[in-house]
């Protein structure tokens, strides 16, 4: 089935093409809630309640754009939604957290879990900040206005994210060796 007899489908209800189109993006998403959520459970709910919107939401899709980009950015806001119900996000300012990194190992190559391992432990206003700017490709400005934040607290987030995974990175390989 087409991309675009699928979105038909399930614009019309149609259980059949709600069902591939689930299993079509349901792994890829899970994976974008992971990176935001620090539990499985909790990336499940929200993958779910992502769908049931898609769903709900399908007519308002606008064919001029990617209907991947729009699923995704559901999941997005569906994940940071979940986030500010379970885990309070702290976008004050916070430096005690920030310490400058080491240079060297930080540039070693990770698996993709071990990535989002560290990136799990970072705490949750960071994370999101952090997911949104480096990884979904949003701008401060669109950060700021996702997360009812500054765009000068967005860019704090991202730098004290960035020195804190740097150091965490540097501090397990340490440990490794």
């Amino acid at each position: 089935m087409t991309e675009a007899e699928l979105i038909t489908g399930c614009q019309q209800a149609d259980a059949k093409a709600q069902k591939l189109l689930y299993e079509r993006f349901a792994s890829q998403m899970y994976g974008v809630c992971m990176r935001y959520l620090k539990n499985e459970m909790d990336a499940e709910d929200a993958l779910l309640n992502g769908f049931m919107k898609i769903y709900k939401n399908i007519d308002r899709f606008e064919a001029k754009g990617s209907f991947e980009g729009w699923v995704r950015r559901i999941m997005v806001n569906e994940s940071l939604a979940f986030l500010r119900k379970k885990e309070p996000l702290h976008m004050g300012i916070d430096d005690s957290h920030i310490q400058v990194a080491g240079s060297g190992a930080a540039d070693q190559d990770l698996a993709e879990g071990e990535l989002l391992e560290l990136l799990r432990t970072l705490p949750a206003g960071y994370r999101a900040v952090f997911n949104l700017y480096a990884i979904e490709g949003y701008g401060h400005k669109e950060i700021a206005d996702m997360l009812g934040i500054t765009e000068g607290t967005s860019k704090s987030q991202l730098s004290k994210a960035r020195a804190m995974l740097q150091r965490r990175l540097t501090d397990s390989v340490a440990v490794a060796n």
